[in-house]
């Protein structure tokens, strides 16, 4: 469960999302890791990235950055503290170089990524003293012993940074899959944000038909009000992943769920 960031977290959204995913049945080894809980390992990393020369201070602000280039995934940090800042109040930043990260996914085929001129250095520790999203990920799977990697594609661009610094920092690399997203009419992603509604748990089974029949699986009509385990049951034994390849986008209005 990601809580590392608690200025956006809602109080008891972790407790909310984990009763959802037992509603519909899904299981987990183990007993199941809060991020906050890794903060020593997270800080083991960073000083791994800062002894090797990796990592470094950087005080810029957001009007600093103001004038820097943009590219696809927003500001490309132009190096402005690479060779030191003087500030009592800094974030750290991981260096990057313009050779391309290179990875394989499993629906969306072979990606490349150059991060110095495509984003530039990237944070790893906020200013605020909180460890950013792409350090804490990696060192979570690391520490999970995650194999393979399947989230939505609205992270895909997250990836090379993220299988940079499990290079820099000697982790194993896992697999990924990114699925298409569910979108509105307007092609924005289902979430809170954009409107969507909430799950409802009593409806956990009719819920779970509409999302495969939402992922391409075609689930036979006479499981509209089957139980959750036959559901579970038949998505078992004809989940077909391939069906998805190369999709980004899936309509979730009405009319395409009816």
């Amino acid at each position: 469960m990601e809580d590392i960031d608690p200025p956006r977290e809602q109080p008891g959204a972790g407790d909310e999302i984990l009763a959802a995913l037992d509603a519909h049945g899904f299981e987990w080894d183990g007993p199941v890791t809060w991020q906050s809980a890794s903060r020593e390992a997270h800080e083991q990393a960073i000083e791994t990235l800062l002894e090797s020369g990796m990592a470094y201070p950087c005080a810029c602000s957001r009007r600093d950055l103001a004038a820097a280039p943009r590219g696809p995934l927003g500001i490309i940090y132009p190096g402005t503290c690479r060779s030191g800042c003087e500030a009592d109040e800094y974030a750290l930043r991981v260096r990057t170089d313009a050779l391309p990260v290179q990875f394989t996914d499993r629906l969306q085929g072979p990606r490349s990524q150059a991060l110095e001129p495509e984003s530039g250095d990237f944070v790893i520790l906020r200013r605020d003293g909180l460890i950013a999203y792409q350090l804490a990920v990696v060192v979570d799977d690391q520490l999970q012993g995650i194999t393979d990697v399947v989230r939505g594609i609205d992270l895909l661009d997250s990836t090379p940074r993220q299988i940079w610094l499990q290079q820099l920092l000697g982790y194993r690399t896992p697999g990924y899959c990114h699925l298409p997203v569910a979108v509105n009419e307007r092609s924005q992603k289902l979430s809170k944000s954009h409107g969507a509604a909430g799950v409802v748990l009593d409806e956990a089974a009719k819920n779970l038909f509409h999302a495969l029949r939402l992922l391409g699986q075609q689930p036979p009509e006479e499981l509209r009000s089957a139980s959750l385990s036959s559901l579970w049951g038949w998505a078992h034994e004809h989940w077909d992943i391939s069906v998805l390849t190369g999709i980004e986008e899936i309509p979730a209005s009405p009319a395409e769920l009816a």
